[in-house]
């Protein structure tokens, strides 16, 4: 039977393991099981390993051309699709197309044309239709167009307002109830843009800028003389009770966006004593 020496000690063993072992234990170290596929020297590797060190291999093993695991012959050649030059590219790589230095200046982008009818979103462009105010012509996309009202310009839409949110139109109508504003009111009417000389009292828009005499607007509103038992309408038609409003300032007064007491003293007009209007709030 063969013998293995121990080449640290004096000991035999009868197997190569039972050496191995000895010498893992008794000396620390594990005896060579290997040898080095390219410089032939003896190591120790727990696991199947062909050369002793990364240097050996990186020295062994080329990872160019055919060498290399992900080889797949060499490169093709083709023409680049925007300038004609012929280049080469891997087959591994999705098929050329362009040149790089095509891919690099960007110049294989082509702009989309996307107007007109060439736009995906097209659906005949743009429709006639007549202004709702003033019948002129105007084009609009259909999808600008969301109602049966179509206006051509800002005045327009300001007249279209004025018109549409009168009476049962205006946001806070409640049914109405004071009826026509009976005696005296043409009379305070013509009062009062007399006294305003024709002119908003807020902005100083005047009837030629207008076309027309601007509104006059009840400071007190008549439906509170109307509902208290001791006045009447009529009550409302006092010189010290109106003022002459441009459309746009009417609304901004009927919203409450305007005290009362700036309209008083936008048109001269004194604060009048509750006692005088039988209790209607001044």
């Amino acid at each position: 039977m063969a013998s293995h020496d121990c080449p640290s000690c004096d000991r035999t063993f009868d197997s190569k393991r039972g050496l191995g072992v000895h010498h893992s234990n008794a000396h620390g170290e594990c005896l060579p099981n290997r040898e080095c596929d390219r410089c032939s020297v003896r190591f120790h590797s727990a696991y199947e390993k062909r050369y002793c060190s990364d240097e050996c291999r990186d020295a062994a093993v080329s990872f160019s051309g055919a060498d290399n695991p992900n080889y797949s012959d060499a490169k093709e050649e083709t023409s680049c699709d925007n300038c004609g030059t012929l280049f080469e590219y891997y087959p591994s790589e999705k098929e050329g197309c362009y040149c790089p230095e095509c891919v690099e200046t960007a110049e294989w982008r082509h702009s989309r044309q996307i107007s007109g009818s060439d736009n995906p979103n097209w659906n005949g462009g743009t429709l006639r239709f007549d202004c709702s105010v003033c019948e002129m012509p105007v084009e609009r996309y259909p999808s600008d167009v969301t109602g049966e009202v179509v206006l051509c310009s800002r005045d327009c839409h300001a007249e279209w307002l004025s018109e549409a949110f009168t009476g049962d139109g205006h946001p806070n109508w409640r049914g109405g109830g004071v009826g026509n504003y009976g005696p005296g009111w043409r009379a305070v009417r013509e009062q009062a843009l007399e006294r305003d000389d024709h002119a908003c009292v807020l902005c100083g828009t005047d009837a030629d800028e207008l076309g027309r005499n601007p509104d006059v607007h009840h400071i007190v509103p008549v439906r509170l003389f109307a509902a208290l038992p001791a006045l009447a309408v009529r009550d409302a038609h006092t010189l010290d009770n109106v003022v002459s409003l441009c459309p746009g300032c009417h609304r901004r007064a009927e919203f409450g966006r305007v005290s009362r007491a700036e309209l008083r003293w936008r048109a001269g007009i004194p604060r009048t004593d509750a006692s005088v209007t039988g209790g209607v709030p001044v």
